[in-house]
């Protein structure tokens, strides 16, 4: 019987949608429950203990939610708060997401990849320990673009405030001599078309969104958890402003959405 338990998905902000929209396109007959942080947005900026406190605080509502899974839509909040949320919801599928580092370092030819991420991404140990075990021989050039956050959360996906917040950092990762990029922030994906204006058509643009799908398709059919047939539906709610969800969930997703707002004891 197909279940009837939604994935629940989360992000800061609007970000994890990138991923959200992966998972949609490999699991079409799921459930997803989109909740967007943007009360607390960025993640990137704050510390460890505060992204883990939210964390804690969405997965429970999740639980609450009869989710069958949880994908920690935000590469802070994975390294922040996956190994803690796994302790907590033993039994639960929890997957998280991480800077596409391994592939990266297959796909250099130069032996050099840039990574975008956010500050808080860039300073965890998770993330060293990403590149420490999978590109041990790779030079890695670290950019933290927070302000790219800022544009996505804006919808500003084009003009010259974008071109002018892509430009400097792209090029001075491709001058350095990077020949694959990685986009370490699920919010950084919308931004995929200023970025390659800048770094050139043909130089990979490495994102997490559907190997995170592919592997939640995976565990779900492992557990027999996996809907059988029937039409999904992407519900979205915000600890912010539901009206600036829908609207830019439909500028960045395309189509026509709803929003509702999270209630007041997970905010």
């Amino acid at each position: 019987m197909p279940s009837p338990q939604p994935i629940g998905i989360y992000d800061s902000g609007l970000g994890g949608l990138s991923v959200a929209r992966a998972i949609r396109d490999a699991l079409p007959g799921e459930r997803l429950l989109y909740v967007a942080d943007s009360a607390h947005v960025p993640y990137g900026e704050k510390t460890t203990d505060y992204v883990r406190r939210r964390a804690e605080t969405i997965s429970d509502y999740f639980v609450e939610r009869d989710a069958k899974a949880i994908v920690v839509a935000c590469n802070t909040a994975t390294a922040a708060a996956i190994a803690d949320l796994r302790a907590r919801h033993p039994g639960l599928i929890v997957i998280g997401v991480e800077p596409a580092i391994k592939p990266a370092a297959h796909l250099t030819a130069s032996g050099v990849i840039g990574v975008f991420a956010t500050t808080g991404t860039l300073a965890s140990r998770k993330f060293a320990a990403l590149v420490q075990r999978e590109a041990p021989e790779v030079r890695i050039l670290l950019r933290p673009c927070p302000e790219w956050v800022a544009l996505v959360e804006r919808g500003e996906l084009e003009g010259p405030a974008l071109r002018a917040a892509v430009e400097a950092p792209v090029r001075e990762l491709r001058e350095a001599g990077a020949d694959v990029l990685v986009l370490g922030c699920t919010h950084f994906p919308f931004l995929d078309a200023a970025i390659r204006a800048v770094a050139g058509p043909s130089v990979p643009l490495l994102e997490t969104g559907a190997p995170v799908a592919r592997w939640l398709r995976h565990q779900l059919q492992e557990r027999d958890l996996q809907a059988d047939g029937g039409c999904g539906a992407l519900e979205l709610e915000t600890t912010g402003d539901p009206a600036t969800l829908a609207r830019l969930a439909g500028l960045l997703l395309g189509g026509d959405f709803q929003a509702a707002q999270t209630p007041p004891a997970w905010r």
